[in-house]
């Protein structure tokens, strides 16, 4: 059988199919992964590691799959020296003139159970050796949940796409793109794929992909002198009445809605309150879930933070203009069916340059591979027209 009719089938029932050609490791080889995988920060089990990584690199090419088959459920640390094993056993393998064991490789590369990294490798290795073959699973990792093997099916589409603007077939082209777009997840490959639909005067609505939340109650200034006001609990910390007046910074504060039409989220609490220093202020939105279930708070933020989730503290950075980028910090939650709230707190410093002027933060929902998790009760995206009234109003 050959590889490519190996990987179809693998394709259709990769689980079972794994089982087919999975391999233990011989039991020397099964003592030394396990001890990487003990391997700790701080150094913790460097030395015994370093000397399991010799021992494993004197493997033939059938130790490659039980190699990167070890990285699930291994720490950082672990599948790097994993990675590394499993490449000086192919190099030293390849430059020997040995062969490596394909079948093998993509049937581990179909298993989607397996550590995303790992399959990475294990496609690039068939890449190696196999260009033809490895070429022709591009398209077929267009939804992989590896955002690192569904990057090269969104850059053929990227490519596609172009070359149909090039002969003058923009409708297809425009499909093209549509199609890449919502199959991509990294942030150069979205830009892309946006700019390319709306050069072809297609309309594009970036929040919604990404799954930003768009529509707020904002309330504030509260006091943050000395940046003391990260560790006071406001009043919105004890409950959020959204009819609540309470004493803020420079008198009585209470709720407003506060709406962003931009691209990337972001929401700009001087908005809502004008270029001030030293002020705190909170941000609340309710997200209607259809189900329980896992998800992932994406949050970008320069300023310091804290975040709740129904009530419960999620996470807290107290730390000033740091710089900000989307997906900076990710935060494994649980939603619960129906209504759930989310609080933020920002706090602004009392740093004057021009560039710590920005209070602001954008935060979206999503799954592990960044795919958007829209709510029940999302509202449409807002244009600047709408957001300018609602803020207004």
């Amino acid at each position: 059988m050959t590889i490519l009719k190996t990987i179809s089938i693998l394709t259709l029932s990769s689980a079972l199919s794994y089982s087919l050609f999975a391999q233990e490791a011989p039991a020397p080889y099964a003592e030394a992964i396990e001890a990487i995988k003990a391997v700790q920060n701080e150094g913790e089990g460097n030395e015994a590691a370093a000397a399991a990584w010799k021992q494993i690199i004197q493997g033939d090419a059938t130790s490659v799959v039980p190699v990167l088959e070890a990285m699930n459920g291994s720490n950082g640390l672990a599948s790097n020296w994993l990675i590394s094993a499993a490449q000086a056993i192919v190099d030293r393998e390849l430059s020997n003139g040995n062969a490596l064991p394909l079948e093998q490789l993509g049937a581990f590369l179909m298993d989607t159970r397996q550590e995303a990294r790992a399959r990475r490798l294990a496609f690039e290795l068939i890449q190696r050796v196999d260009p033809e073959t490895a070429q022709k699973l591009v398209p077929g990792m267009i939804n992989d949940p590896s955002n690192a093997l569904r990057r090269d099916a969104v850059a053929g589409l990227l490519d596609e796409g172009k070359a149909m603007v090039e002969a003058d077939k923009k409708p297809a082209a425009s499909i093209v793109y549509r199609q890449a777009l919502g199959a991509a997840r990294d942030i150069d490959q979205v830009e892309s794929a946006s700019k390319a639909l709306q050069e072809l005067g297609q309309k594009v609505d970036l929040p919604k992909h990404f799954g930003f939340l768009m529509h707020w109650s904002v309330i504030g200034p509260f006091d943050n002198t000395e940046r003391k006001g990260f560790d006071v609990a406001f009043p919105p910390e004890k409950g959020v009445d959204l009819a609540g007046e309470y004493d803020g910074k420079a008198g009585k504060v209470s709720w407003s809605r506060l709406a962003t039409s931009d691209d990337y989220g972001m929401v700009d609490v001087n908005k809502a309150y004008g270029e001030l220093k030293e002020v705190t202020a909170y941000a609340y939105t309710e997200y209607e879930a259809p189900n329980d279930q896992p998800v992932q708070l994406r949050l970008g933020c320069k300023n310091a933070w804290k975040i709740w989730l129904n009530g419960e503290l999620v996470f807290a950075r107290d730390e000033y203009h740091r710089g900000i980028r989307i997906d900076q910090y990710q935060l494994p939650v649980n939603l619960k069916k129906g209504k759930n709230t989310l609080l933020v707190k920002l706090c602004q410093n009392e740093q004057e340059e021009d560039w710590t002027v920005q209070w602001q933060f954008q935060l979206r929902v999503c799954d592990a591979t960044g795919t958007a998790l829209l709510a029940a009760n999302r509202l449409p995206t807002p244009s600047s027209k709408q957001t300018r009234a609602r803020n207004e109003s």
